[in-house]
C-alpha cells in the first residue's frame, strides 16, 4: 500500500511540474515575435541568431482610460501641422516629398564613409540659417571632428548646436535644454540607455531608444532624423520594427570609387516612395545634382564600337545612361565574363540569346559589359542596349550616335515593352538624341525623336548597318526581323 500510495503522489508531482512548465511564458523572438516553447539560438521563423529571449506574459485587463484628446471628424482635423519645411537641398527635398514635416522620423541608412553624415550637417546648417534651432547629437565621432567637417563643407549657423552623447538620458537633456526644431541622431546604434537590457546597437537597445525618440518628436513636434547603419547585404541593420516605427526611410547607396551618390526613397507616409536624389561627393562637401544625364555618357567625337545608350528610371527620374562592352578572344576553356554596374544574371541571359536567336557567336570569346559614371542599372529595360552593346563590340561596327534603345528582351529574342516611355523619350530628345529603338505597339511619339519599332533582336540588331532610313522627327517607323 504504501508503494502504490508513493507512486501515486509522484503521478500527481509530475502532472502538478508539466501543468507549472505550461503556464511558464513562452519564449519570443526579438526581430519577428515569433514565440515558441522553449528557447532556441536562431528563430525558426525569421532565420536571425540570438534574438529569442524568455518573456513574462501576465494575464491582465485592460480597463479603458483617459484620452490625449477627443476623437473628431477627419474633415475637422486641421493639416497645417503636416506641412513640409524645405531643408535648402532641393534633391534632398525630392526624397522627402516636399521637405521635413515637423513631429515626423525619418531614418536615413547607408553604408560607412557614403557620406551620411556630410549631408545630413550641411541641411541642418541650412535649416539652421532660416532662424530654426537644430540640434545635431553625435555618438560616433568627437564633438571637434563634426565641427573641423562642418567647417570645411561651409555649415557653420548661429543657431546648429552640436552635442557628443550615447546615453539616451544625457541626449533627451540636450533636447530639453535646446528645443530644436530639427534633431539629428547620428547614429541610433550609438545610443544606449543603461536600463535597457543589452548593448546599445542590439535589438532590444535599437527599439526602445527608436520608441523614445518617437514618441518625444510627436509629442512636441520636432522633425527627427535618425541615422542607421547597414549590414554587410545592404539591409538596415537592426529590428524589422524600426522602419516601422519612423515615418520615412531613405537609402543613402554609392561606390567609394566613385563620386555619385544616390538618395532613395524606400517609405513615405507624407509623399511618393520612389523618388530618388542625386548627389555629387567633393573635397568640399556634397553637391546635388539637378541634371546628372550627363555624368552617365562618355564624351567621344566619334562612335566607338561596343557602346550603347539606354534610358533608365530611377524613381520618377529618367536618366540617359551608356552601356559599353568589350569581346576579345579568349584562350581559356571558360571564357571570362565581367560585369561592372549591370545584373550579371541579364547579361548572361543576353549572351545566350545573342548566340541562340541572332548568330552573334560570344561563346568562345571573353565579354566584359560595364556602365559609365558609376550608376547600376538593373531594370529589364536595359536588355536592348546590353545586347546591342555587345553585338557592336563582336562585330567591330558602332552603332549611329543619336540612336537610344529601350526595351525588354524575351528568351525567344522577343522586344517587351517597357514601363515610362513617354517620360525616357523626352528626355532621351532633350539631350539630343534623335532616333529611338523601341518594342512594338507603342504609341508615345515625342516631337524631336523618331520611335522605330522593332519586333524582336534580329531586327534591332539591323541598326548597326543603320539600314533604318530617318523619318521627319516625330515620325514611327517600323522594322521587322527578315530571315537569315
Amino acid at each position: 500500500m504504501a508503494a502504490l500510495e508513493l507512486s501515486q503522489l509522484r503521478r500527481t508531482v509530475d502532472r502538478m511540474v508539466k501543468a507549472a512548465a505550461r503556464e511558464r511564458a513562452p519564449f519570443r523572438c526579438d526581430e519577428c515575435g515569433l514565440q515558441v516553447a522553449k528557447w532556441v539560438g536562431r528563430c525558426p521563423e525569421c532565420q536571425a541568431w540570438g534574438t529569442v529571449t524568455e518573456t513574462s506574459a501576465p494575464k491582465t485587463t485592460v480597463s479603458a482610460g483617459p484620452v490625449s484628446a477627443p476623437a473628431l471628424p477627419i474633415a475637422d482635423i486641421p493639416a497645417t501641422g503636416a506641412a513640409h519645411r524645405p531643408t535648402g537641398i532641393a534633391e534632398l527635398d525630392r526624397c522627402l516629398g516636399g521637405g521635413l514635416v515637423p513631429g515626423s522620423v525619418v531614418l536615413l541608412a547607408g553604408e560607412p564613409g557614403v557620406g551620411k553624415s556630410t549631408l545630413l550637417t550641411a541641411a541642418a546648417a541650412k535649416i539652421a540659417q532660416t532662424g530654426e534651432r537644430c540640434l545635431v547629437v553625435t555618438g560616433e565621432e568627437s564633438a571637434a571632428q563634426v565641427r573641423l567637417r562642418a567647417g570645411r563643407i561651409n555649415a557653420l549657423a548661429d543657431d546648429l548646436y552640436l552635442a557628443a552623447e550615447t546615453d539616451l538620458a544625457a541626449l533627451l537633456g540636450h533636447v530639453e535644454a535646446v528645443e530644436p526644431s530639427v534633431l539629428v541622431v547620428d547614429s541610433i546604434q550609438t545610443i544606449g540607455s543603461p536600463a535597457i537590457d543589452g548593448a546599445p546597437g542590439g535589438v532590444a537597445q535599437i527599439r526602445e531608444v527608436a520608441g523614445v525618440l518617437t514618441r518625444i518628436a510627436k509629442q512636441r513636434g520636432i522633425a527627427t532624423v535618425l541615422v542607421g547603419h547597414v549590414t554587410k547585404d545592404g539591409a538596415i541593420a537592426g529590428p524589422r520594427v524600426l522602419e516601422h516605427l519612423v515615418d520615412v526611410v531613405l537609402s543613402f547607396e554609392g561606390d567609394r570609387h566613385s563620386r555619385l551618390r544616390l538618395v532613395r526613397t524606400v517609405k513615405n507616409r507624407f509623399g511618393p516612395a520612389d523618388e530618388v536624389g542625386c548627389f555629387d561627393l567633393t573635397d568640399d562637401g556634397i553637391d546635388e545634382l539637378a541634371d546628372p544625364s550627363g555624368l552617365f555618357l562618355s564624351r567621344s567625337i566619334e562612335p566607338v564600337p561596343g557602346t550603347a545608350i539606354t534610358v533608365a528610371m530611377e524613381g520618377r527620374r529618367a536618366l540617359v545612361s551608356e552601356v559599353q562592352a568589350l569581346v576579345a578572344p579568349s584562350s581559356l576553356p571558360a571564357p571570362r565574363r565581367a560585369c561592372s554596374g549591370l545584373d550579371a544574371a541579364r547579361v548572361a541571359m543576353m549572351l545566350a540569346v545573342l548566340e541562340r536567336r541572332a548568330a552573334v557567336k560570344v561563346s568562345a570569346a571573353d565579354v566584359y559589359t560595364a556602365t559609365v559614371g558609376g550608376v547600376r542599372l538593373v531594370e529589364p529595360a536595359a536588355d536592348l542596349a546590353i545586347a546591342l552593346a555587345v553585338a557592336s563590340a563582336a562585330r567591330d561596327r558602332p552603332l549611329p550616335g543619336d540612336v537610344v534603345a529601350l526595351g525588354e528582351v524575351g528568351l525567344a529574342g522577343e522586344v517587351r515593352p517597357v514601363g515610362g516611355l513617354a517620360g525616357r523619350l523626352a528626355e532621351a530628345a532633350r539631350l539630343g538624341f534623335r532616333r529611338a529603338l523601341v518594342p512594338p505597339g507603342t504609341s508615345a511619339a515625342t516631337a524631336g525623336i523618331t520611335t522605330v519599332e522593332v519586333t524582336d533582336l534580329r531586327a534591332a540588331l539591323r541598326v548597326l548597318n543603320d539600314s533604318v532610313s530617318t523619318p521627319r522627327p516625330g515620325n514611327v517607323a517600323h522594322l521587322r526581323s527578315v530571315p537569315s
